[in-house]
């Protein structure tokens, strides 16, 4: 195979590599799908359990678990007339969860005055 074409395999590669990453952390990127996340590392919870701790509505909870479940972070499983969801991964999640924190810490939460995905370019 000439070298050309390999290098051209390798950006591919590369370029698929990274848009994969990029979709997994949006997975990651809502408020309220992290805080999901969180919740469904204490355990499976049902719909109306999330609704309850988060205080959202049961349309937006319904939406995010399905978001979660399409990218493969959380799984779901029928239980009588219920659906419980749990994460898919959860140690890697875990794992996803603490380099966060560790990354905030060195930080010092910098990304919250980010002019791009800050607390105030949300606000706009």
């Amino acid at each position: 195979m000439p070298m050309t074409e390999v290098l051209a395999d390798d950006r591919r590669a590369e370029t698929s590599a990274l848009t994969a990453a990029a979709c997994l952390f949006h997975g990651f990127s809502d408020r309220s799908r992290l805080a999901i996340v969180q919740h469904l590392v204490l355990g499976e919870h049902r719909v109306v359990d999330l609704v309850r701790h988060l205080g959202l509505a049961q349309s937006t909870v319904s939406q995010h678990l399905a978001c979660l479940v399409d990218c493969g972070i959380a799984q779901v499983r029928p239980q009588g007339r219920a659906s419980l969801y749990s994460l898919a991964h959860p140690e890697a999640t875990m794992e996803m969860l603490s380099g966060a924190e560790k990354m905030l810490a060195l930080t010092g939460d910098a990304v919250t005055l980010c002019g791009t995905y800050g607390v105030e370019a949300a606000t706009r």
